[in-house]
């Protein structure tokens, strides 16, 4: 189990945009694959609550993340998943019931076996290492859509608001506001 806290700003990108990011930033730079697969009760509570559950998945790795709102971010809840216990998960649509993430849930008024599957998302990532923080290219696919998206994840939300306002400045990017995957996700199921 690990928590972290995440704070991020992130904004749509056109994928003129994307690409000139890539070449000034990540040249030659391959994406990983990462699959995203979304859970909440039937009647969206998690989500009433601004609240994330996803199991991701890698190459040769898993987890499953409960994502839940602080002042300032998001507390990060993870469980690490080996691929085969993952697949399982997957196959009944169901989470860990037992572990950090479902403790956390119990917590919220949330019984482990309430959640269920309800969307996926793929994501093809490049993932950069800047001064500012760390910047994340994502080229997602979730039901007939298809997106790119800028994430800019930092640890100081003020200074990192100033850094994510100026490299999209750098860019001629207009600031739009990205809806996070989890709702794209379950939107597009809609």
């Amino acid at each position: 189990m690990t928590e972290q806290i995440e704070i991020e700003y992130k904004t749509l990108l056109t994928n003129t945009q994307f690409a000139a990011i890539k070449a000034k930033y990540a040249p030659g730079k391959n994406a990983f694959v990462q699959e995203n697969y979304y859970f909440d009760t039937p009647d969206f509570r998690l989500k009433q609550l601004q609240c994330g559950l996803r199991i991701r998945i890698f190459e040769d790795s898993a987890e499953c993340t409960l994502k839940t709102p602080l002042k300032e971010g998001l507390l990060e809840t993870t469980d690490h998943l080996s691929l085969e216990h993952a697949q399982t998960l997957l196959q009944t649509q169901t989470i860990l019931p037992h572990g950090s993430v479902a403790q956390k849930l119990v917590q919220l008024g949330i019984q482990p076996d309430q959640v269920r599957l309800l969307a996926d998302l793929k994501t093809a990532r490049i993932q950069i290492d800047l001064p500012i923080g760390e910047l994340a290219l994502d080229e997602s696919w979730y039901g007939k859509c298809h997106d790119y998206e800028l994430e800019l994840e930092v640890t100081d939300a003020t200074k990192g608001k100033v850094d994510f306002l100026n490299l999209l400045a750098e860019f001629e990017i207009s600031y739009q506001p990205a809806k996070n995957k989890i709702i794209r996700a379950f939107e597009a199921i809609v």
